[in-house]
C-alpha cells in the first residue's frame, strides 16, 4: 500500500466488484482495464460464502478513455456477468470513508 501512496495523485480509481462466484471474472474485467490502457496497481479478491469480491486499484494516467466512459464500460460487462462493478475516483472514495 506504500507504494500507491508514492504515486502522483489525482489519477487512480477504486474498483469494486461483487456478484456470484464463476470462472473468468478477474479476466473479464482486467481485459477491459488493459484494452483501455488502465493499469491494476493493487488487487484483492476473495470469496465470501458464494458471492465474489473484488477490489481493485488502479491508474489512469495512460487511459484511453475518462472516467465515465470507464464506468460505463465495467458497468456493461458486469450486466454479462451478472455482477455489479462500481468504479469510483480515489478522492470521492476517500471522502465516502472518511469519519
Amino acid at each position: 500500500m506504500n507504494r500507491l501512496k508514492a504515486l502522483p495523485g489525482g489519477n487512480r480509481v477504486v474498483i469494486t466488484v461483487i456478484g456470484p462466484d464463476r470462472v473468468g471474472i478477474i479476466a473479464a474485467v482486467a481485459t477491459v482495464l488493459a484494452d483501455n490502457g488502465v493499469n491494476i496497481l493493487d488487487i484483492s479478491q476473495t470469496v465470501m460464502q458464494e458471492f465474489f469480491v473484488m477490489v481493485l486499484v488502479a491508474d489512469m494516467a495512460q487511459a484511453a478513455v475518462d472516467l465515465v466512459t470507464l464506468k460505463d464500460l465495467l458497468a456493461k460487462k458486469g450486466e454479462e456477468l451478472k455482477m455489479r462493478i462500481d468504479v469510483q475516483h480515489e478522492d470521492i472514495f476517500n471522502f465516502m470513508h472518511r469519519i
